[in-house]
Parts: C-alpha cells; sequence; structure tokens
C-alpha cells in the first residue's frame, strides 16, 4: 500500500539518492522536518551524524545500526537517533517510513 495521495500531493525533497531508488514527500516547519519515505529498491544508508531524528515503521524493515547497536525494525516500530550519534542501515525494497528530523533544513525541497 502506497501512503495516500493527499500526502504524495506533498514536496518531495532534494536527496543524495535516485528517486528511482527512494521517493520522499515532506512537511517542513520552523522547528523541524517531516518525511514520508518509500524505498522502491534495497538500499545502503552509509553510516553518518546530524540533529534528533525519530521514525516508524509503516512497512517493510530496516536493518539500523545506531551507536554501534544493530537492530532489526518492522512495521509498528519505532526509532530514537539523538542528536549526533552515528547511524547506519540496510534498508529493503518496499520500506515506508515516516521520519521526523529536529532539523527544519536537513534535507532541502525539490523545486519543480
Amino acid at each position: 500500500m502506497s501512503f495516500p495521495d493527499f500526502i504524495m500531493g506533498f514536496p518531495s525533497l532534494d536527496l543524495p539518492f535516485s528517486e528511482d531508488v527512494v521517493q520522499s514527500r515532506a512537511i517542513r516547519s520552523d522547528d523541524g522536518l517531516c518525511v514520508f519515505f518509500t524505498f522502491l529498491q534495497d538500499m545502503e544508508l552509509p553510516p553518518h551524524s546530524h540533529g534528533a531524528q525519530w521514525g516508524t515503521v509503516v512497512e517493510g524493515e530496516i536493518e539500523f545500526t545506531i551507536g554501534g547497536e544493530t537492530r532489526i525494525y518492522g512495521p509498528g516500530d519505532s526509532y530514537s537517533i539523538p542528536t549526533d550519534v552515528v547511524h547506519g542501515a540496510m534498508i529493503k525494497a518496499g520500506t515506508r517510513v515516516i521520519d521526523v528530523f529536529s532539523e527544519p533544513d536537513r534535507y532541502p525541497i525539490k523545486r519543480p
């Protein structure tokens, strides 16, 4: 199942990943960024860090390594990544997640 049409009407983000690998739709405020991600292909997210992030898996599976601890997250599981904690993931095709970032400018909105 995909996200509802009204969510798919939100703007996409200018991500450092190809749109044939991951699609995004976002809502931004002065206080943060909420992103609806759909992973169309298996993807490796290299280790990195940034401001705080919270997310939940809607569908699919992510093998997340957060601060050196690895765990598999599935539908209904949530994760919280504190500021500056190194994390990376292996994300399976078909996975959908909702991520909320403390940094409103974590990713730029893609302009048409």
